[in-house]
C-alpha cells in the first residue's frame, strides 16, 4: 500500500464520518488516529456534544463486530467481561462472552459506573484478553475500545484511576459546535437520524491493511529522541507530581506515525509529535497542587505547553 492509496482510504472513513459529525474534523482525525495506531480512546465532555455519536459513526464506518455497554452504577465486571456458566448437562463450566468481545467497544459513560467494574477494563485495554476463572481468552482483532465521561463534577460521576487512563491513548473533548455547523445540525436532524443511513466503507481486512501500513511508517533516531525528551520533561517538571509514563512515550510515538500516514506521509515528522503531546500526556500527568494557575488555566496544560516551547526541536529528521 502506498502513502496516496492509504490517504484514500482513510479520508473514505472520515467522508463518511462527517455526514453526521458537523465541523468537527479535529475529533474525527483522532478518533481515526486511535484506531489505526491501536490505541484506545477516551472521549471528556458534557453531555450532548456529540460524543457517542462520534464513537457510533466511526464503529458504524467499519465493517466490524461493534458492542455498547452503558456504564451504570450496577453494572457489574462479569457484565463486560463474560462469566463462567455451570453447564448441568456436561457438568462443565462453560465460558459466556462478555461485551469487551468486539472489535470497536463503546464504553457509553464510563465513569457513571463503580471504579471494580471500571477496572475490568484494564486488562482488556491492555494485553487484549480477559482472563476469568484462570483461563484467558483472546479478544478479537482490531480492538478499540471509544470511552466517553462526563465531568467529574456532575452528579453520579466517578474518578477514573491513574492506571486506567494511563490505559488510553489519548484524550479530547468534542466541544460546542460553531453556529453554522449547530444550524446544520437542526436542519438534517430534524425528521430524520444520518447515523442510521451510515454504511461501512471498509472491512476488517482494510482495517488490518492500514494498521500494517501505519506501524511500518518510519521515525528516525533524531524524532525519537525527541519523543523521550519530551516524555522525561514532564517527569522533572516541578508542577507536575507525576509525569508521562514509558508506556505513554510509546504511544506518543504510534500516534504519530498515524498521523502522518493521515497526512500523506511514510515518515514522522517533529510537528507530529509536538501536535499530540496534549492528546498523549495531559490525562496521565498529576499536578503538584491541584488549582488553577495564576492565569486560570489548567496547570498541566499550562506545564506541557511550557515543556513543548523549551524542549529543542530537532534540526532534521
Amino acid at each position: 500500500m502506498s502513502p496516496e492509496q492509504f490517504r484514500a482510504a482513510t479520508e473514505q472513513v472520515a467522508a463518511n464520518m462527517r455526514r453526521v459529525i458537523d465541523g468537527k474534523d479535529h475529533a474525527i482525525q483522532t478518533a481515526l488516529i486511535a484506531l489505526l495506531a491501536e490505541g484506545h480512546l477516551l472521549v471528556e465532555d458534557v453531555p450532548g456534544v456529540g460524543k457517542t455519536v462520534l464513537a457510533r459513526a466511526l464503529a458504524a464506518s467499519i465493517h466490524a463486530e461493534v458492542r455498547r455497554i452503558q456504564f451504570t452504577p450496577d453494572l457489574l465486571p462479569g457484565d463486560v467481561t463474560g462469566v463462567s456458566v455451570f453447564n448441568p448437562v456436561s457438568r462443565t463450566f462453560d465460558f459466556t462472552r462478555g461485551a469487551v468481545f468486539a472489535n470497536v467497544v463503546i464504553a457509553d459513560e464510563i465513569n457513571r459506573s463503580s471504579p471494580k467494574t471500571q477496572s475490568a477494563l484494564l486488562e482488556a485495554m491492555e494485553e487484549r484478553q480477559v482472563s476469568v476463572d484462570g483461563h484467558s481468552h483472546a479478544l478479537p482483532s482490531p480492538f478499540l475500545v471509544m470511552a466517553t465521561q462526563n465531568p467529574l463534577e456532575m452528579d453520579g460521576t466517578y474518578a477514573l484511576p491513574e492506571a486506567q487512563l494511563d490505559r488510553f491513548m489519548m484524550r479530547m473533548s468534542m466541544g460546542y459546535p460553531d453556529a453554522d455547523a449547530e444550524q446544520l445540525m437542526l436542519r438534517q436532524r430534524d425528521t430524520a437520524n444520518p447515523l442510521a443511513e451510515l454504511r461501512p466503507v471498509i472491512d476488517l481486512d482494510g482495517v488490518a491493511r492500514l494498521i500494517a501500513f501505519v506501524r511500518h511508517v518510519h521515525i528516525s533516531p533524531v524524532v525519537e529522541r525527541y519523543a523521550v525528551a519530551l516524555a522525561q520533561a514532564t517527569r522533572a517538571h516541578g508542577s507536575l507530581r507525576l509525569g508521562a509514563s514509558p508506556r505513554a512515550t510509546l504511544q506518543l510515538v504510534r500516534a504519530a506515525k498515524a498521523r502522518a500516514a493521515l497526512q500523506g506521509r511514510a515518515f514522522v515528522i517533529p510537528d507530529d509529535i509536538a501536535s499530540l503531546v496534549r492528546p498523549v500526556f495531559a490525562h496521565r500527568l498529576i499536578p503538584a497542587h491541584r488549582h488553577a494557575s495564576a492565569h486560570g488555566t489548567d496547570p498541566v496544560l499550562d506545564a506541557l505547553h511550557e515543556i513543548v516551547q523549551r524542549v529543542a526541536v530537532p534540526a532534521s529528521a
